[in-house]
């Protein structure tokens, strides 16, 4: 039973990984086709937020909790913002890669933080068939995830590789996080509503302050905003699917 739980739960966080592997056939890309990727990307972490990360915090908790985990989250994420060193998109020479792709990768590493909790504390509960399907669902989210991920990253200056160690990089987080959760199981349970607020008020961040304001600064904003919009619907039709 343990070989199967770790099995499961390692399946959960490689998904990061394979949903990335497409980029190394993807040779060229617009600036236009960058700018939707941008608003794709801000659609899928706003459905991400606000469809699944938010209620679930809601379910565990309560406003209050909810509340905090974002506006910390959000002052984390302002904090780091001032901290990195930003890059001009139209002068940067090199390979220089600008400070918005580090702050989605953080941000991702701080999503998945929370994700890697519930499936380890899924698996640890009282409930036998919960971890499974915890961590099937939460694994099939993170193709697209990756593949976001990494395709982002290779438009702002990453090289394949990089962007593909990146990437799975943030989702061995979610399996360390995993392991910590099954360890310490139900001791966990009350500190996950706060993960799931804080990586909500992160990506929120993000989305307003980085993506939509790059997507939509190159006469691009109608293509853009119906790039957001289908975004949106996706990652909606792809949790509820899971569901």
């Amino acid at each position: 039973m343990e070989l199967l739980y770790m099995t499961s739960i390692i399946y959960s966080s490689l998904c990061t990984s394979l949903g990335a592997l497409p980029i190394l056939f993807i040779r060229r890309m617009t600036h236009r086709g960058k700018d939707n990727l941008l608003a794709f990307t801000a659609g899928v972490m706003v459905a991400a937020s606000t469809y699944g990360l938010i209620p679930s915090a809601i379910k565990l908790s309560n406003v209050i909790v909810l509340t905090i985990g974002i506006l910390v989250g959000t002052l984390f994420l302002t904090i780091l913002e001032k901290s990195l060193p930003h890059v001009d998109l139209e002068h940067r020479s090199g390979a220089q890669v600008p400070a918005s792709a580090y702050l989605l990768m953080i941000t991702m590493i701080l999503h998945n933080l929370p994700e890697g909790l519930s499936v380890g504390v899924s698996y640890a509960s009282e409930y036998k068939d919960l971890g499974p399907l915890v961590s099937f669902a939460i694994g099939l989210q993170n193709i697209p995830e990756g593949f976001l991920m990494a395709l982002f990253l290779v438009t702002q200056g990453a090289g394949r590789l990089k962007a593909i160690v990146y990437t799975t990089l943030a989702g061995f987080t979610e399996l360390l996080a995993a392991l910590f959760g099954l360890a310490f199981g139900e001791k966990l349970a009350g500190v996950v509503p706060y993960g799931l607020a804080f990586a909500a008020g992160a990506m929120l961040f993000i989305v307003y302050k980085e993506l939509i304001p790059e997507s939509h600064g190159d006469g691009n904003e109608r293509s853009s905003t119906l790039s957001f919009i289908l975004g949106l619907l996706t990652m909606i039709l792809l949790t509820s699917y899971l569901r």
